[in-house]
This record gives structure tokens, sequence and C-alpha cells, in this order.
């Protein structure tokens, strides 16, 4: 269980800039398979939050299984997005649980209020509409930029894989929230706990 100091859903790793060519030149055709099972994915985790959603109205907890199959789709929904926007190298696994180059820790579940589990889709609202309409638009910018400056150097920029990566960890903390998976909402600040980009970088100015 987190303190209150420590948000209870941290992203790390995701500092390696050194990118492949050859699979930066082909990051679209190698989404496909991902793409596709992360649909089917989300279908399942639709279900289960729905389910979840019930059990909490009443108990006011998610069950253990329930919470670990919602935090497994988190971790590889953001594995998807970090892989899609450059700001990871490595395929990832088709697994929320396994390894990956960025990390998404998620804490044990937690008694949750019963008013804001029940109203939590009009709670989160401001977030998802951050993200559709500002956030997730500038993470695609991103994503392009870092395509063309790794096609050429085989590295990203440092400044904008922070930015992206400040982005991916509100959007996860964001899913988080809606799906049940964490009762607090969603922050912008960092952890210490989270990281920074190596020692080099700096000189960089801190996400907000």
């Amino acid at each position: 269980m987190s303190s209150s100091s420590t948000y209870p859903v941290r992203l790390t790793g995701g500092d390696d800039l050194g990118r492949s060519r050859l699979t930066v030149l082909f990051r679209l055709v190698l989404l496909i398979p991902h793409v596709l099972a992360l649909m089917l994915y989300g279908l399942a985790a639709f279900i289960a939050v729905i389910a979840a959603w019930f059990v909490a109205l009443v108990t006011g907890r998610v069950l253990p299984p329930r919470h670990d199959f919602l935090a497994s789709y988190v971790r590889y929904s953001a594995y998807v997005i970090a892989y899609a926007a450059i700001l990871t190298d490595p395929f990832p696994p088709f697994n929320g649980d396994a390894p990956y180059a960025v990390t998404v820790e998620i804490d044990a579940p937690v008694p949750q209020n019963r008013l804001t589990v029940l109203f939590r889709a009009v709670l989160v609202l401001p977030c998802m509409v951050l993200l559709g309409y500002v956030l997730d638009p500038l993470l695609a910018l991103i994503a392009v930029g870092c395509w063309f400056v790794a096609l050429v150097t085989g590295r990203v920029p440092a400044g904008l894989q922070r930015v992206g990566r400040w982005i991916l960890r509100f959007r996860v903390r964001s899913y988080a929230y809606v799906l049940l998976v964490n009762p607090r909402y969603p922050s912008f600040g960092g952890d210490p706990a989270e990281g920074s980009l190596p020692a080099d970088q700096a000189s960089l100015p801190p996400l907000p």
C-alpha cells in the first residue's frame, strides 16, 4: 500500500534514447498485431470493469483477481502506446505482466469510496477531454518528431522523450482511475521513485 505522498500508479524506465532505424521505419507495420491484441484485451477489460463496478458499489472494493486483470491491461496498453510513440525501442510483450522498457507500477487494491465509484465515469471526464483534445494529439506530434529524428540519428531527442513520458504517465493514471484500479484522482506530478532521464540530460527543465 502506498503512502499519501506516493501516487499509487507510477511510470518508470523509458530513459534509453537509442533507437533501431529499421524498426522505427517499419513501426506502424510492427504495431498491427499489438493493435489487434489491444482491441481484444480492451473488450475483456470493458466487461471486467463493469463487473468490478457493481461489486465495488456494494463492497467498496475491487476484488484482487479483477484488480490484477485490469492492472495488467493498463500496463499492456502503456507498452503499446510507448512503442507506437517511439518512446521505447524493444518490441513489446503481449502480456501486461511481463517486464518491458517502461514499467507501470501499480499498488495493491485498497478500499474505494462508493460514491466516487458510482460517479467515476463523470469524475474522470475532464482528464479524458484533456487527453483527447490536447495531450494525445501532442503525443502524436512527438511520435512524428521522434520518428524523423530517429531515422536520421538512431536516437530520439531527450526533450521529446521527457514530454512524451510525462503524457504517457498521465494517460496511464487516468485509465487506471476510470478502470477502478486506483481510487486516487489522476495527478500530473511525478514521484522520486519514477526516476528521470540520465544525468547527462540534467540541464533539461523538469516536467510539470
